[in-house]
């Protein structure tokens, strides 16, 4: 079961993921899914004594968080045509675990998994959102969950602490990511291994597939529809001429696999409340049927979607968790017409400088602070505002539909208006907290003309500085660091932005609670140093770099006001390192060659006392350099510098007395090693 036959049905579509999680993100983008992320604002405060059972309370959570998203949209976005809710929780002995608030919750929890078969439950809701003339909308629901059997070994102590020293309880139900680190505990799975995740992807695409792809009308059933009533409140309401439900499932202990009939249909681990219609004792009644009166319903604004989509076609890559595509049961032929899939990857490579570059215009053209200050303007007023003429504002507001950066909306009779979509507003806006408008502006300015003369750089195997700037420079910082102000603030606003959007994600790879004092080398701003402080409460860091750095750094204020942040200008390379007792690199080793970094390493080595720390963080390269490809692609710029591996910087690091102690991959763009002077 794969999500392909479902796909080219839900092109159009507006799919919202009601989940901030990485985890769910990573399995239905990996799927081929195409959708935008609202988290929830439902507070997980359901009291679990309530419910019969341990999965009907992963269910409500589900179905609350995605009922929300639902009911926000249309008030400050658009109304959604499916948002997808989910709620992942652990139980053994009768108790559900979620997430530890703490180290020793963590503790508790893990021990008492040891040695046990334990329950992992994942409850999913579908929200279907169906738009009426008079405004209102109806909200259609199709509830299910998964359970998968888990079997920890018996774990000692000194292990458990390990693994939670490691950092990577803190945001798991149950504790562990059997994904990562976690799966070392366990023993056997039995069922649906990305249930344990955090999503039943299985299970997904077999509720989207009965809803899509087997569609019967009938008249003589219901499914349950919520509506709005005037006062705000939710009243549920049978739909005229409603879809059929689809049949309820039976439960199958994952622990009995000789009472399941292979050929019965049905299978274990999983059960399902399908299209539903619950009576008050929270029971689902069954009937056989599917949905295509439901499905036909949901068509409205689907041709003004498709004309917005990108990429629409029924491709479906397995993607690894880094972001690498593999190719399974090919046989090459060499008479064989070409794969459509194949066609369209090629033409999207042959066009991303395209969509780089009219991400750069626009956000130099600071179209998106625009249409988020004043949304729905048509291409000639944006084009007044920006002082562009508008063929040209038009063909550009238009391109960024297609990357899903904008949203056009058909007005009877009029021009179409635009819009910011979510990742836009999220990414794109000068004043976003996760914004990447200075690093782009930096990618346009800087990157992009290296770029333009790369087959110069492969030739050479150089920096092609000179070509692209008119200039060479013995320091790779001195074009920048030595001219005017303007080209420096820009410089230092690109590593603001990257550190602000990397830094929590880095800061919290690690348990640093050991460490009282910290010094970020080439920390710049002092972004990523400011997460470290959120981060461990009872860390001080200095931030140490150049001191015309230092001196600016102030334009990046008041982003500190906390005491236990300073600033020390010097060169890292030449003077004396404030004393620490953990030393922080972020992206600064790929960009030096191996003469210098092993002059940093020493200093640094020099510097640390026993048991001190160095934490690295960099892209970490897949050992068989196979990707990921974002740093596949930098390592094209020529630095002099290199891009490696986890077990390169690893052994490079132990050659200067550090002992690799942990190694992680984070969710965000830079992996992260921690290391103890021996």
């Amino acid at each position: 079961m794969v999500l392909n036959p479902v796909i080219s049905k839900l092109a159009g579509k507006l799919v919202v993921l009601a989940s901030a999680s990485p985890r769910r993100l990573e399995i239905l983008s990996n799927a081929g899914l195409r959708f935008e992320v609202v988290p929830s604002w439902f507070k997980e405060t359901l009291d679990k004594g309530l419910f019969k059972a341990p999965h009907e309370y992963a269910v409500e959570t589900a179905k609350q968080k995605a009922l929300e998203v639902a009911r926000r949209m249309p008030f400050h976005l658009k109304t959604p045509d499916i948002v997808i809710g989910a709620d992942t929780i652990v139980t053994v002995d009768g108790m559900i675990l979620e997430k530890p608030v703490d180290k020793d919750d963590a503790y508790r929890m893990l021990s008492s998994l040891s040695g046990k078969e334990h329950s992992v439950f994942t409850g999913v809701a579908i929200v279907l959102c169906h738009e009426k003339e008079n405004e209102e909308v109806d909200y259609q629901l199709i509830e299910f969950y998964e359970e998968t059997k888990v079997k920890f070994a018996d774990l000692s102590d000194d292990m458990l602490w390990e693994y939670i020293n490691s950092g990577e309880p803190m945001d798991k139900a149950g504790g562990y990511g059997i994904q990562a680190l976690g799966g070392m505990l366990v023993e056997y799975v039995y069922g649906d291994f990305l249930n344990v995740v955090g999503f039943p992807l299985n299970h997904f695409c077999k509720q989207l597939d009965r809803i899509y792809n087997r569609c019967t009308s009938s008249s003589d059933q219901q499914t349950e529809s919520i509506r709005p009533s005037h006062n705000g409140t939710h009243a549920t309401s049978a739909l005229t001429q409603p879809p059929p439900k689809l049949s309820a499932q039976s439960s199958h202990s994952p622990s009995s696999p000789a009472k399941h009939n292979p050929t019965s249909g049905s299978r274990p681990n999983s059960s399902a409340a399908s299209l539903h219609e619950v009576d008050r004792n929270g029971s689902a009644n069954e009937a056989d049927g599917s949905c295509c009166t439901l499905v036909n319903s949901l068509s409205k604004h689907t041709e003004d979607r498709e004309a917005n989509l990108r990429d629409s076609e029924n491709t479906l890559p397995l993607m690894t968790s880094r972001g690498q595509v593999i190719e399974l049961n090919v046989t090459e032929q060499e008479d064989s017409e070409p794969k459509k899939e194949d066609l369209q990857q090629i033409v999207d490579l042959m066009d991303g400088f395209k969509a780089s570059k009219a991400l750069f215009t626009a956000s130099k053209m600071c179209v998106f602070d625009l249409l988020q200050s004043r949304p729905g303007l048509d291409a000639a007023q944006v084009a007044q505002e920006i002082k562009a003429s508008v063929k040209g504002t038009q063909c550009l507001l238009e391109a960024c539909v297609s990357l899903g950066l904008l949203r056009s909306k058909e007005r009877p009779c009029k021009k179409p208006v635009f819009e910011n979509t979510n990742l836009a507003s999220c990414f794109l806006l000068t004043d976003a907290p996760c914004s990447l408008r200075g690093y782009i502006q930096h990618c346009n300015d800087t990157v992009w003309p290296l770029f333009s003369h790369l087959e110069s750089a492969v030739w050479e195997g150089a920096n092609q500085r000179e070509k692209a700037f008119g200039k060479t420079s013995t320091d790779m910082f001195q074009d920048t660091f030595h001219k005017r102000q303007e080209v420096q603030l820009r410089f230092m606003n690109a590593m603001h932005s990257i550190a602000k959007v990397t830094g929590q994600a880095v800061a919290t790879a690690f348990d640093l609670s050991r460490f009282k004092t910290a010094c970020d080398l080439g920390g710049c701003t002092g972004a990523m140093a400011y997460e470290f402080t959120k981060a461990h409460p009872g860390l001080s860091v200095t931030v140490f770099d150049l001191p015309a750095v230092v001196e600016m750094s102030e334009h990046f204020h008041p982003l500190h006001t906390d005491n236990r942040m300073s600033f020390v200008g010097g060169d890292f390379f030449k003077d004396e390192l404030p004393k620490a007792d953990l030393y922080v690199l972020a992206r600064i080793l790929h960009d030096w060659p191996d003469e210098k970094v092993h002059i940093l390493l020493s200093k640094i080595a020099d510097a640390c006392s026993p048991g001190c720390g160095l934490l690295l963080s960099e892209i970490f390269l897949d050992e068989d350099r196979g990707g990921p490809r974002r740093g596949l692609l930098q390592a094209l710029s020529m630095s002099e510098g290199s891009q490696r591996s986890a077990t390169e910087y690893g052994l490079l690091l132990k050659s200067h007395g550090f002992t690799t102690v942990h190694v992680r991959h984070t969710d965000s763009l830079l992996d992260a090693i921690l290391c103890i002077k021996a």
